[in-house]
């Protein structure tokens, strides 16, 4: 064997010892690697523990502040007349007796003139025929004609001064002015108000209901009022259902829900938006989760349980009554379970979880 022929064959065994020492490790790798794949993977969540307690079913609805019955107050012309002057604007606070709105005076004052003096006639007449009457001129059926016609002259006369009054439009309670309809210059239409006032200090919040939502209303219903158009504003205060409309508006096709406010937070202002949710049931003994704690599942929805290991199983449930924060579950899930809350829509069926601070009690 020649020197050149001995180390080429060297090389060779050194080069295959090092190929299956290679081999070797990559099996060893791959086996490591195939055992971190069969472990649990670990996930962070929160949990509640299942617990009974009352809950109470909702129903929500949107509507504003209005004036209470008999607190408000629209101010019209008594005949069509120029409108002189205006001297209120929308949201000014008045006193009663104020003077809001005042019409052309020149009709209303010819008016009296003429009342009056009619007024004056009628009383010399029926005068002159009690006179006469009682001198046995003229027959007694006179006298009755003239009393007559006095009677229709005074109530003419007080009309024409009460219109008169009218022409002059002042407040007839203390408040603030919700809407002014009056254009300086304008002939004022007496069949439309010119002035609305509403006191402040006495407001009711009326609800929209759809007519499926009102027919499960009832007077003397709690009601939690949050301003805005949802659930998630500012708290309010507490009221009561006063009255649930009889019939369905046209124009909003919804039914008229007025609740009487019992507790206010601050004062409300007239036409200010609020949300109700008007409590329409109360279960004494419901299991009552989160909604974060819901994962919808086709058409229903599941949850995860967390047993003694701190292993989350899949668990489907049936869920009843909703509000904005919580559900009631009537099915899937015992008292006394701890069911997964944050973290809920990144668990996995049998995976294992870290349940960090803020979990249920």
């Amino acid at each position: 064997m020649t020197r050149t022929t001995f180390i080429a064959r060297t090389l060779a065994v050194a080069l295959l010892g090092a190929a299956l020492a290679t081999t070797g490790c990559g099996r060893g790798d791959d086996a490591g690697g195939g055992g971190d794949a069969a472990a649990q993977p670990v996930v962070t969540v929160r949990t509640v523990v299942a617990a009974t307690q009352p809950f109470t079913e909702t129903v929500g609805a949107i509507g504003d502040v209005e004036a209470r019955v008999g607190h408000s107050a629209a101010l019209g012309a008594p005949e069509a007349a120029r409108i002189a002057r205006v001297l209120v604007a929308a949201g000014q606070h008045v006193s009663t007796g104020d003077v809001l709105v005042e019409l052309d005076q020149t009709s209303f004052q010819a008016a009296v003139r003429s009342a009056e003096a009619q007024l004056a006639v009628s009383q010399k007449a029926y005068e002159r025929a009690k006179r006469l009457a009682d001198e046995g001129v003229v027959p007694r059926k006179d006298v009755e004609q003239a009393q007559a016609d006095l009677a229709k002259a005074q109530a003419d006369a007080a009309n024409a001064r009460r219109q008169a009054q009218l022409s002059v439009l002042r407040a007839p309670i203390a408040g603030v002015v919700t809407a002014v309809r009056a254009t300086l210059g304008a002939t004022a239409d007496p069949s439309q108000p010119l002035v609305e006032i509403a006191d402040p200090s006495a407001t009711d919040v009326v609800l929209n209901a759809p007519p499926a939502d009102a027919a499960r209303m009832r007077t003397g219903a709690h009601v939690d009022l949050v301003a805005g158009q949802s659930a998630g504003g500012e708290s309010l205060g507490d009221g009561v259902v006063a009255d649930v409309g009889g019939m369905v508006d046209s124009a909003t096709r919804s039914v008229s829900v007025r609740v009487h406010v019992t507790t206010a937070r601050r004062p409300l202002r007239i036409g200010e938006t609020v949300f109700g949710q008007v409590a329409t049931a109360t279960r004494a003994n419901a299991i009552v989760l989160p909604l974060e704690a819901l994962v919808p599942e086709g058409d229903g929805f599941k949850v995860f349980v967390v047993d003694s290991a701190n292993v989350a199983h899949e668990r489907p449930v049936t869920v009843g009554a909703r509000t904005d924060r919580v559900a009631e579950v009537t099915s899937g899930v015992k008292a006394g379970e701890r069911v997964v809350t944050y973290g809920a829509y990144g668990v996995a069926d049998s995976a294992k979880v870290v349940v960090t601070a803020g979990e249920g009690t």
